[in-house]
């Protein structure tokens, strides 16, 4: 790798204390995973060219957020010709909703959602209104099976998220197959329909047509302003709260741990991703997590928090199977039961509004 290679984008960071954005020339070096910045009205050097492990080269294209030393920065134009030339990539944000009919297999279309390399930038588990399951299928007004499409879709919950891929409208398109579950079985084996579809309204999963379309439903589901957006499905009785941490969502295990969760007899009530930068350095997915099971605590299935010794003593343990270190050891659960819908409202009514 070419030692000397750097790559210069103009980024922006909101200063909470001067109420203001600064903009700033950052340049990352990919032979040894280094940044500097520079403080473009005032001409001078903000930050020395340090080593930092938080950001790769993927996480470097225009429109996205990067954490450095806790400030978020967003990426907004490339900051010289060879970096537009090297990394103006053809990557998209697309929206994928998963269904009421396959909210059970959340965990397998997620790990299949990861393993196309796709990332997801957004996640949220919500019940659409009547209202608003109008407006999502606003395309189909004409059509006579609209009053089913409704009905279904606002029926239970649905996952929503934002996810990111060079082509991604397209390749998300392709990884879910035929709209009829049917044909998909027979045309695209492997597809999402195919898997865990059971004919056209009910086919799993939906991803839009165009650039337009997934501007379109994106700001349905995750409006610009931050503000409203269709509910979230947390209960706030007899629950505990658990974090999948930062580490374990950029390792790709979202799905692996879901799935580890709901094979335990765990019932997930509430999911969204959040960006808590006081608490994480990166994106962290909260669940709320119904107590049903008088026999076997959440807290006790997360296990020790220190990997090493969960290995040892409680091997079956979400610590035990996904943890690094005592740090990054995957997931964060309530300590106290009488804590546990405290931190539940924290997440899904503090930060989600």
């Amino acid at each position: 790798m070419n030692h000397s290679e750097r790559f210069v984008f103009i980024v922006e960071w909101y200063d909470p204390n001067a109420s203001l954005f600064r903009r700033y020339e950052l340049l990352f070096y990919p032979g040894d995973g280094s940044v500097e910045m520079h403080d473009v009205k005032n001409h001078r050097t903000f930050l020395k060219r340090t080593k930092y492990d938080g950001i790769s080269l993927e996480d470097l294209f225009i429109g996205n957020k990067v954490n450095v030393f806790s400030r978020q920065l967003v990426l907004i134009d490339y900051g010289d010709q060879y970096t537009a030339r090297q990394l103006g990539s053809r990557k998209e944000k697309t929206l994928a909703v998963i269904k009421p009919d396959a909210i059970s297999k959340v965990a397998e279309i997620i790990e299949i959602i990861n393993k196309a390399g796709f990332t997801i930038t957004k996640l949220k588990m919500m019940m659409l209104s009547r209202k608003e399951a109008t407006d999502f299928h606003a395309d189909h007004q004409l059509k006579q099976f609209l009053n089913e499409l409704i009905q279904f879709i606002s029926s239970g919950p649905i996952i929503v998220m934002e996810i990111l891929k060079d082509d991604a409208i397209c390749e998300w398109k392709r990884l879910l197959g035929p709209a009829n579950s049917e044909v998909a079985r027979v045309d695209a084996p492997g597809s999402i329909r195919a898997l865990f579809g059971t004919d056209g309204i009910r086919n799993a999963a939906h991803g839009p047509d165009s650039f337009a379309c997934a501007a379109r439903e994106m700001e349905l589901f995750f409006p610009s302003s931050g503000v409203g957006g269709p509910a979230n499905t947390a209960k706030f009785t007899n629950c505990t709260c658990c974090i999948i941490k930062p580490h374990a969502i950029s390792e790709g295990l979202l799905g692996k741990i879901l799935m580890a969760i709901r094979d335990s007899g765990f019932e997930i009530s509430a999911m969204q991703m959040d960006m808590v930068t006081e608490m994480f350095s990166g994106p962290c997915v909260a669940l709320e997590i119904q107590q049903n099971n008088p026999t076997k605590t959440f807290r006790e299935f997360c296990g020790p928090a220190d990997p090493e010794i969960a290995r040892h003593l409680r091997p079956g343990t979400l610590r035990a199977i996904f943890g690094k270190t005592k740090i990054q050891n995957a997931v964060h659960c309530t300590d106290l039961p009488e804590d546990g819908v405290l931190e539940v409202q924290y997440f899904f009514k503090i930060l989600d509004n």
